[in-house]
């Protein structure tokens, strides 16, 4: 079994520390921007995400909160927006910074662990090689930044273990303050940090100003999104639990053990990661680590939980791993040190480029589109917004006069939400309504419309609410690709006025689409 590392206080893990010249970090930051780049040049390829629609439709009105989510990941998107204008590759940037980041620090972490240039290079490829990190970087995505706060605070926690340095609880707190501010799912995180605190001997942190210190600061951060939710009777809290119980319904959580090792890492370097997760907990000094990812796995586990809301754990058990595995090597000769070298980085690269294959969007024509359209739903949930929104234009402009004058645009998702408030001003439509997500937080217009186009909703629901519906036309794309909008609402409605006041559709709350 690898050696755990010594102690930080040792002078053998002190000169390994301090030996490791700035070309190591060069090299780990010269992979980050590699891929990073790679990104870059792929990124444009398709179209927006129904997500990400999502995301741009709320940059459109900032506030310290919304339904789904708190207001950081909507506040980078407006800012994107500013600096980018409706850019793929432009507001995308912000996911390739935050992956590049997540590589960079999965070598930084190695380096802090005592290892050397093989281990650091070794865990940044492994992260880039891994299909939710890699995932991350493809598409503007709240859980892009999550898995980066994530592996930060991972980060600054071996350098406060290493050191002994308490004033590293600011900027845990800082960034678990920022974490809170993007997707709620890291409070299970934070509760791994507090059972690593309280369950090893890094409890006596607890003891000095500074753990509390970043307590508050963390809290303080937090704060404007607190009181958001407070004046809206934390309608977050009621429409997770929604979301949960229907995720559950559909079997989104089944799998979720073996997508730890399947998608959340590289599956290759399991072997690395497991090695490192017995490290920490052999580790007096750094076992917190180790119940920084057992206690979430845990609780998503009994939760039921998506599998990679615990993704941002693994590049801190791969680095521990990556040292470990490093020192036994030496123990090695010189033959079997290249034969498992190259095995490791062959199996990780094979490994990396199937995955590349199903996640990537490599090509907008041939083969490489075909495959990856086939295996990968996310990226045909990019398809065909533009012509959505041409048709819903064309179906208006077919109307008479006297309707066109009193048009409303309803729809049933949130893809369809942001992808009308975005486009549909390039046409004339107006503002879409909805009871989805944040769109009930901006209700409906006054006086209401009497006609109606109407998207992403079944026969049965348009004709339960709306009087006079008739089907106007139909959802296509260009390259036939069958996602949720083509196959399952797939009819576009014309209809009269409401059957009831529209205050009753308000009623309710939000609901989920």
């Amino acid at each position: 079994m690898p050696a755990t590392p010594a102690s930080a206080s040792s002078p053998g893990t002190r000169m390994a520390v301090t030996s490791h010249g700035r070309g190591d970090i060069v090299i780990v930051l010269a992979v980050a921007i590699l891929f990073g780049a790679a990104h870059m040049l792929t990124n444009g390829q398709y179209g927006f995400h129904r997500d990400e629609w999502q995301f741009l439709s709320d940059a459109q009105h900032l506030d310290w909160g919304f339904v789904p989510y708190p207001p950081l990941t909507a506040a980078l998107e407006h800012l994107g927006l500013g600096l980018f204008g409706l850019s793929l590759v432009g507001l995308r940037t912000f996911s390739v910074l935050a992956q590049t980041l997540v590589i960079f620090a999965s070598g930084l972490m190695v380096r802090d662990l005592g290892g050397g240039r093989l281990a650091q290079v070794f865990a940044a490829i492994v992260v880039g090689l891994s299909p939710l990190p890699m995932f991350e970087a493809t598409e503007f995505q709240y859980s892009s930044f999550d898995l980066l706060w994530w592996v930060l605070i991972a980060w600054c926690v071996i350098r406060l273990l290493r050191d002994d340095e308490p004033r590293w609880w600011l900027a845990i707190g800082l960034l678990a303050g920022l974490g809170l501010q993007t997707k709620y799912s890291i409070a299970f995180y934070l509760v791994g940090v507090a059972a690593g605190v309280v369950l090893t001997d890094a409890r006596r942190y607890m003891r000095i100003r500074w753990f509390w210190a970043g307590g508050v600061l963390g809290l303080l951060v937090f704060v404007p999104n607190l009181l958001w939710l407070v004046q809206h009777n934390f309608v977050s809290y009621r429409f997770l639990q929604g979301i949960h119980a229907r995720d559950v319904a559909q079997g989104r959580s089944e799998g979720f053990l073996r997508d730890q090792f399947l998608l959340n890492i590289n599956v290759f370097a399991a072997p690395v990661w497991i090695a490192g997760l017995v490290a920490y907990f052999r580790s007096r000094r750094y076992r917190m680590l180790a119940w920084m990812l057992v206690a979430p796995l845990l609780l998503f586990l009994v939760a039921k939980g998506r599998f990679y809301y615990t993704c941002g754990a693994y590049p801190m058990v791969l680095a521990m791993g990556a040292v470990v595995s490093e020192r036994w090597l030496r123990s090695l000769p010189r033959a079997g040190q290249v034969a498992l070298v190259a095995t490791a980085f062959a199996g990780v690269f094979a490994t990396g480029a199937y995955a590349t294959l199903r996640i990537v969007p490599l090509a907008t024509d041939g083969p490489l589109r075909d495959y990856v359209l086939q295996n990968n739903a996310d990226l045909r949930e990019e398809i065909g917004w533009e012509e959505l929104v041409k048709q819903v234009a064309a179906i208006r402009d077919a109307l008479p006069a006297e309707q066109q004058a009193k048009l409303g645009v309803a729809v049933g998702n949130y893809g369809e939400y942001g992808a009308v408030m975005m486009l549909g001003p390039r046409y004339g439509l107006p503002a879409p309504i909805t009871t989805i997500n944040s769109g009930w937080l901006r209700g409906y217009p006054q006086p209401p419309p009497e006609t109606l186009i109407v998207l992403g909703n079944s026969r049965e629901r348009v004709d339960e609410f709306l009087v006079n519906c008739r089907v106007a036309g139909h959802v296509t794309n260009a390259w036939g690709v069958g996602n949720e909008e083509s196959l399952y609402h797939k009819d576009i409605f014309v209809c009269g006025p409401a059957r009831k006041p529209w205050a009753e559709l308000w009623k309710h709350g939000p609901e989920f689409g």
